[in-house]
């Protein structure tokens, strides 16, 4: 028998589930929300656990709120130009780049891409760090 709440989230040809919980336990050693148990984490460095990575039904092993990654490295801020891929986002980092010669300053750009979990909602034009 195929749990209701399962079945809504696998839509991916690889059965999806959080790797931090054990379906069929008997005691719970994961965090247990209105929707059933839900492994999430505090990340640290002044980034609150979203609602919906709390409270949704979501499984991203990429996501750093319910997945396996940590924040490393540099925070980087920019502007979402494409929500086209799915749970990609290319962002575009905005520069001033200075020229001794002429003791001016000229915009450069740098476009990246970014893993966006679905914890969030983003457009086009959102700046996001």
């Amino acid at each position: 028998q195929i749990n209701k709440e399962m079945a809504d989230i696998q839509t991916e040809k690889g059965y999806q589930k959080q790797a931090a919980v054990f379906q069929n336990t008997k005691k719970l050693l994961a965090k247990k929300t209105t929707t059933g148990v839900r492994y999430y984490k505090k990340i640290g460095l002044g980034f609150k656990t979203p609602q919906e990575a709390i409270d949704g039904d979501y499984v991203d092993k990429k996501c750093p709120f319910t997945g396996n990654v940590s924040i490393r490295g540099r925070i980087l801020k920019g502007v979402v130009i494409s929500t086209k891929m799915k749970k990609t986002v290319v962002l575009r980092r905005d520069y001033l780049h200075y020229i001794k010669k002429y003791n001016r300053f000229e915009k450069r750009h740098h476009t990246l891409h970014a893993h966006a979990s679905p914890a969030f909602r983003l457009t086009e034009g959102n700046i996001v760090t």
